[in-house]
């Protein structure tokens, strides 16, 4: 069981972790992409999956909402000029942001909750490691698609270096 005030934290604080998202970007150095943006625009892109991680713990992992929305951001991403690389660590650092959030904020002073936070962390992992995987595949199925329609590269040249099974097919 996950503590209410948790999933409620991370639903309406959303922007609240999305200012300390930005600033362990900011502190990233080889996050170029995401450096290039203002603040706002910074914050507007991290508090997006807060929301979302709240639904997920509150009601269960849910592989089709979250594929749907992460597949969606590695399309997103990838059409913004980003490197895979940086969206994944991207993502490693709201992880990061939450879990710091349980263990400095929500549950030091409560053994019950510095409890709960233990299966709420292997809950936490599952969902961004769900969200790299489909980020990865919206990333790639938008770039093979971006390379057959802009980039004219042939359908067999595109099957010879991108193995994967995209969702479109």
């Amino acid at each position: 069981m996950i503590d209410r005030v948790l999933i409620d934290s991370l639903n309406l604080r959303a922007r609240d972790f999305a200012v300390k998202w930005k600033e362990q970007i900011r502190s990233a150095p080889h996050l170029k992409h995401y450096q290039s943006l203002d603040d706002e625009e910074l914050i507007e892109k991290g508090k997006c999956c807060f929301p979302l991680l709240s639904q997920i713990l509150d009601r269960g992992l849910n592989n089709a909402l979250i594929g749907d929305f992460f597949v969606t951001l590695g399309k997103e991403r990838m059409k913004g000029g980003f490197p895979v690389s940086e969206v994944i660590y991207g993502l490693n650092l709201e992880q990061k942001v939450v879990i710091e959030y349980m263990m400095t904020e929500f549950a030091p002073d409560n053994p019950m909750r510095m409890y709960q936070s233990m299966g709420a962390i292997t809950k936490i992992s599952e969902f961004f490691l769900l969200g790299s995987f489909y980020v990865i595949k919206g990333f790639l199925e938008e770039t093979y698609k971006s390379m057959n329609r802009h980039d004219k590269v042939s359908e067999e040249m595109l099957k010879k270096y991108f193995k994967d099974d995209f969702f479109f097919k």
